[in-house]
């Protein structure tokens, strides 16, 4: 069975969720060209969205059809080549019209999990919950006499793990896609020692077709991304930890948010990442990866006992931020969450004395924004850094260990056999977290 056959009967698992919803904006992109190409007329596509929820699936189909819509408008001149022997399609209005049914036509919104039962390539990116992509998995497996390929949109569980509980043969490989799929450029693909052979050939081709990046990690829970990330969170948290003997909790929030986003040259400071991911799906993640690590203790007594008073973060269903340790308006930080207050204490209030603590900004100093598209990008950060390394004050201090913690994350991953190479954890951060440089620098050397 060759690419495009596989891909003809498909099915997305938590097709309304977040990350469901670009996975299945891009497969039934995919599909749909594929359907179109001339050796494939009269053959069908059939994509099935499933999720639990009709009114979810409902608003999914709306925005499905408006990001086609959008895609449609930015390749009108590639379609009209595609429907060049559709004679009643003269206008780009009305050739854009067609592919935008054309790939509609292809998706059946679906509750149950039977529709599953037929499908050649099943995508997961259900809740990040061991048990319940085990269970999902086996039912499939139980039902589905075609042995269907699984990838599973995993951040942090071991594939191997998911591959045994569910007794899928080596059919299943993690394909984890970065939020929000559609827009971020980095797939981390990664193989259990059983996975088959074919699958990762085939996830190849349907990222490049994607015009994605594909990294490899190994079956190491947490994989590159989030063993990065769930370790360089922890150090931000214990910092603070250290701090708030000798400071107010909320302004060590602060302090160690802004070194670690200013200073840093970093897109979001730690907290507001946390945040954005959300404080239960980190906890959740770390719990998911202790069992697998034996060196190193992943937990964090603070996110415990924000999950304790209902403190989350994560995002709503427009993709606004729920407040979190920050309180958020218009997308915006302006507030810090104080766990003894129970309430939140407005960032105006506390800036001016924190951001005298932290000191000046380093000779040099430009915001992420502008330091990520800077020419001499290398060059910059060089300087950059040496004026960092030189300096005396607590934000420099803060920023020098944060910045050699972050690679000795990095060294370790590669160390450990998570990472394949250096390459691959910078590509990580550079291309996921949108970090302007990798953490495996020599800047303070």
């Amino acid at each position: 069975m060759n690419y495009s056959e596989r891909l003809q009967n498909v099915t997305v698992l938590g097709a309304a969720g977040k990350m469901g919803s670009g996975i299945l904006l891009l497969t039934a992109m995919e599909m749909a060209d594929l359907s179109l190409k001339p050796e494939n007329k009269g053959k069908e596509y059939v994509l099935y969205a499933l999720d639990i929820s009709q009114k979810a699936l409902a608003g999914l189909m709306k925005y499905i059809q408006g990001q086609v819509l959008k895609a449609a408008e930015k390749k009108a001149v590639a379609l009209r080549k595609v429907y060049a022997d559709r004679k009643d399609l003269i206008e780009n209005c009305e050739i854009i019209d067609q592919y935008v049914k054309d790939v509609m036509n292809i998706i059946r919104p679906v509750t149950t999990l039977e529709s599953a039962y037929e499908s050649l390539i099943v995508f997961e990116a259900a809740s990040e919950n061991p048990d319940l992509k085990v269970k999902i998995f086996s039912q499939i497996e139980k039902n589905n006499q075609n042995k269907p390929w699984f990838f599973t949109n995993t951040s942090s569980i071991p594939i191997g793990y998911l591959d045994k509980e569910a007794g899928l043969g080596g059919r299943v490989l993690g394909v984890h896609f970065y939020n929000p799929p559609a827009v971020q450029r980095l797939v981390e693909v990664i193989k259990a020692s059983a996975t088959l052979p074919e699958l990762s050939e085939f996830v190849s081709q349907f990222i490049k077709n994607l015009r994605k990046v594909e990294v490899p990690a190994n079956d190491f829970a947490g994989f590159i991304g989030n063993g990065h990330f769930m370790r360089d969170a922890l150090h931000g948290m214990a910092e603070v930890g250290k701090l708030s003997k000798e400071m107010p909790f909320v302004d060590a929030v602060y302090i160690v948010n802004k070194i670690s986003q200013d200073l840093l040259i970093r897109p979001m400071g730690i907290f507001q990442l946390i945040d954005y991911v959300g404080i239960d799906v980190c906890q959740y993640i770390m719990k998911v990866m202790a069992p697998h690590v034996k060196d190193e203790k992943i937990h964090s007594p603070l996110l415990d006992q924000f999950m304790e008073l209902g403190v989350k973060g994560g995002q709503h269903s427009d993709g606004s931020q729920k407040d979190g340790f920050l309180k958020y308006e218009k997308g915006r930080p302006v507030g810090i969450y104080d766990p003894d207050k129970k309430a939140y204490v407005a960032i105006a209030d506390i800036a001016a004395k924190c951001d005298a603590l932290i000191g000046p900004m380093p000779e040099g100093f430009l915001p992420w924004k502008s330091a990520v598209g800077h020419p001499a990008k290398d060059d910059f950060f060089k300087k950059y850094f040496m004026a960092l390394k030189v300096m005396d004050s607590l934000g420099a201090k803060l920023a020098r260990d944060y910045a050699i913690r972050s690679k000795a994350i990095g060294l370790k991953l590669v160390s450990d056999q998570v990472a394949f190479s250096e390459k691959d954890v910078n590509t990580v951060l550079l291309t996921g977290f949108f970090h302007a440089y990798g953490p495996i620098n020599d800047y303070l050397n």
